[in-house]
């Protein structure tokens, strides 16, 4: 009897262990597609169907960007145009370039005037961008599906989907607000006021963004902080930094801030020691950065740097390792303008899931 029991007692725990084994592996295959899964390259075709227009309704043509500088040093590292897959845009030329395989295959014009800060490309083919005075949404053949105007006297600089039908922004004013809206109910679903010290409504906020557990990174441009909100919109992080142009959560926990006016990418951990920081003199001459407003973090490890490029006389993208041993660095004036902002496409990840990219 006693041996019997033993056999059960024994078989029984082994069949617990493979059922254990069988649902961690299962869990760990089902991850391993999360961060493996590349949904915007499946889209891209979208782009270059018969039916989408050389210049649609909704577009007002942008006249040719014209640097001061055309010369370009020699020997850069990296493949140019062709080093990624990528949406990329850059404030005061308002031109969004959809790039794949070193060639543009795809572009969406929004006349004169200032700026384009914020950009994503989603799963389901749509760019949701803003343009300081207003969101939209864009299909692939151009058609604006969503539009949210600035009211008199605001501006808005950036902008999150959180899913297909949500929007994260920060609407500049007086007084400023943390704002989610819903498209497919046409509804502001969260308005909060965001505290300000300036009068000076155009730079109080760039890019806000939620955070993968729901709490909200604000950079206060003028203010000289990073503040973490919960979702009571108590504060629970700050760091003190000069001028922060954007913040991003990283997977790992730490956050990576650009700092416009000290022109520095800085990633500091929860206790807000830097753990690794990237500036101008750290790189080979040719390959520097003149300005900085945003970055982005690729799964490798690798951080791409974004530039304004200062018309010409720099570089636009310096993409570096964790030991800053550049890469690639994109000089290239005559088919682009400067960078703002740029996500690369071959990334994994949903993009409207926040968390999704590090972006």
């Amino acid at each position: 009897m006693k041996k019997n029991l033993f056999k059960f007692v024994f078989l029984g725990g082994i069949i617990i262990l493979l059922t254990l084994k069988s649902v961690c592996y299962g869990q760990n295959v089902k991850n391993t597609q999360k961060i493996t899964a590349k949904p915007v390259m499946d889209i891209l075709h979208l782009f270059t169907s018969k039916d989408v227009p050389d210049l649609g309704s909704s577009e007002t043509k942008v006249e040719p960007f014209k640097p001061e500088v055309f010369s370009v040093p020699e020997n850069l590292p990296g493949n140019g145009l062709a080093q990624h897959p990528m949406l990329y845009f850059g404030e005061c030329y308002n031109i969004l370039y959809l790039i794949n395989k070193g060639k543009i295959i795809w572009t969406y014009q929004t006349g004169g005037g200032c700026e384009y800060d914020d950009v994503w490309l989603l799963s389901n083919g749509n760019i949701l961008f803003s343009r300081m005075q207003y969101i939209a949404v864009v299909t692939p053949k151009k058609e604006v599906v969503w539009r949210y105007d600035a009211p008199k006297g605001t501006e808005i600089h950036g902008c999150q989907p959180i899913g297909l039908d949500k929007v994260l922004f920060a609407q500049n004013g007086i007084p400023a607000k943390l704002m989610v809206y819903n498209i497919k109910t046409n509804s502001i679903e969260i308005q909060r006021n965001l505290p300000t010290d300036s009068t000076n409504v155009h730079a109080q906020f760039r890019r806000i963004r939620v955070t993968e557990k729901g709490t909200y990174l604000v950079p206060f441009l003028t203010m000289g902080k990073v503040i973490e909100y919960d979702k009571n919109f108590n504060e629970i992080w700050r760091y003190d930094i000069p001028s922060p142009w954007a913040a991003i959560r990283l997977r790992n926990g730490n956050t990576l801030i650009t700092d416009e006016r000290e022109i520095l990418t800085r990633e500091v951990n929860p206790k807000g020691e830097t753990v690794w920081e990237l500036r101008p003199g750290d790189l080979p001459e040719k390959c520097r950065f003149i300005n900085t407003q945003s970055c982005t973090r690729l799964a490798n490890g690798n951080t791409i740097i974004c530039s304004r490029g200062d018309s010409g006389k720099g570089p636009q993208l310096v993409e570096v390792t964790p030991d800053k041993k550049v890469v690639w660095v994109l000089w290239d004036w005559k088919n682009l303008g400067p960078a703002t902002a740029v996500q690369i496409l071959d990334e994994p990840g949903f993009p409207e899931n926040p968390g999704g990219l590090e972006h």
